[in-house]
């Protein structure tokens, strides 16, 4: 599990759909999230901290959990099947975990508003994700060119007589 942040709202260029981006911890992975109208309103109110008269929709949601002795522990995104992104809850009450199938975009706005932690899958996050760190990951891939330019053959054979030995 990776845990990640929400880092904002984007529009798709193409078809004017709201994306959600989240980013690792480390701001070298981003995972957009196509999403719909609503749920993006309810996450830049929130990243806004913008209030409304009446609870909506995730106010409500949030309120249940708290009315009802839970508490949500975490949001999973856990699977992505023909680019539709799947999530769970984890709530606790009395020390029991329950498990809520949820779409990511309303389970990021509940956990925004419960202060909860988002963790997505590396199965998901391979899938999605693009790289944020093109320094960093430049710098790695100049890294292991440099190692792998700098093995002898004789490193082999060390490491195979080593391994003979260790063996017996």
């Amino acid at each position: 599990m990776i845990e990640m942040k929400v880092m904002g709202i984007a529009l798709d260029t193409r078809t004017g759909s709201p994306i959600v981006v989240l980013h690792d911890l480390e701001n070298r992975k981003a995972l957009p999230i196509w999403i719909g109208s609503a749920e993006a309103s309810a996450i830049i109110r929130k990243i806004e901290n913008l209030g409304v008269v009446r609870p909506m929709t995730h106010d409500l949601i949030c309120s249940i959990i708290d009315k009802t002795g839970c508490s949500l522990d975490r949001i999973e995104i856990n699977n992505v099947e023909k680019e539709t992104y799947y999530a769970t809850l984890y709530l606790v009450r009395d020390g029991e975990e329950i498990e809520i199938d949820a779409r990511p975009s309303d389970a990021i706005a509940v956990a925004m508003r419960m202060d909860a932690p988002i963790y997505v899958t590396a199965n998901v996050l391979m899938d999605g994700s693009v790289s944020t760190d093109a320094q960093k990951d430049e710098e790695e891939a100049q890294e292991f060119k440099d190692f792998i330019q700098s093995i002898k053959p004789s490193d082999f054979e060390k490491l195979l007589k080593n391994n003979k030995e260790s063996d017996q």
